[in-house]
């Protein structure tokens, strides 16, 4: 029962944690779509161009690195579980292993897709100067919605990560553990002393 409270305690931290990171990154993405350079904030000199730098792009890097850390914990949580769970149990159906690996696969393509959005936005924020600008020596700006589509996918990770984190069922493991406790073992002895004292008595008649 000990480790059974002490699993459901550590999948309930590393829930909290994934849930912290990940609104903080999507507070972090939300905030860039507003704090991003516009094109009325470009400067042209001749056929040169230049852009300011934005907050956007510190709120960018900030979206990537707690996001990051959110999957690196999540999945590592859950991969460790669903490693545990195979070897104490074989009964485990493939579906299920199949079901699992389908949603890890799942989490990491939206987390990809959010780094490459965050990651281009922001770097359109750095500041762009004349002659240089972002590609080719042309000036770009993010357009209208990238940072909040960044955002959306933060939020389908973090519902993939704490889907695949919270997929081990608690109910067997407490059975499991009420089977093995001192109080069941110590109710089947009454039993098993009832029962000798009537083949006991069986025998003497």
């Amino acid at each position: 029962m000990e480790k059974w409270s002490r699993g459901l305690s550590c999948r309930a931290a590393i829930c909290g944690v994934v849930v912290l990171l990940s609104a903080t990154a999507f507070s972090c993405s939300l905030a860039a779509e507003f704090r991003k350079v516009k094109e009325k904030d470009m400067k042209l000199d001749g056929s040169l161009c230049s852009l300011p730098k934005s907050s956007a792009f510190e709120l960018g890097v900030a979206a990537i690195a707690f996001l990051s850390v959110a999957q690196l914990v999540g999945t590592t949580a859950a991969a460790t579980t669903m490693c545990a769970a195979s070897k104490r149990s074989k009964s485990s159906t493939a579906k299920r292993r199949a079901a699992s690996v389908a949603i890890l696969v799942l989490s990491w393509v939206s987390f990809a897709l959010a780094v490459v959005l965050l990651a281009t936005a922001a770097s359109m924020n750095h500041g762009q100067r004349y002659g240089r600008g972002w590609m080719d020596g042309d000036c770009y700006v993010a357009r209208n919605g990238v940072f909040g589509g960044a955002a959306a996918l933060v939020v389908v990770t973090a519902l993939l990560i704490l889907g695949l984190t919270s997929a081990a069922k608690p109910s067997s493991c407490a059975t499991a553990a009420a089977a093995g406790s001192p109080a069941a073992t110590a109710t089947a002895r009454p039993d098993a002393a009832e029962d000798a004292e009537r083949a006991s008595g069986r025998s003497k008649q």
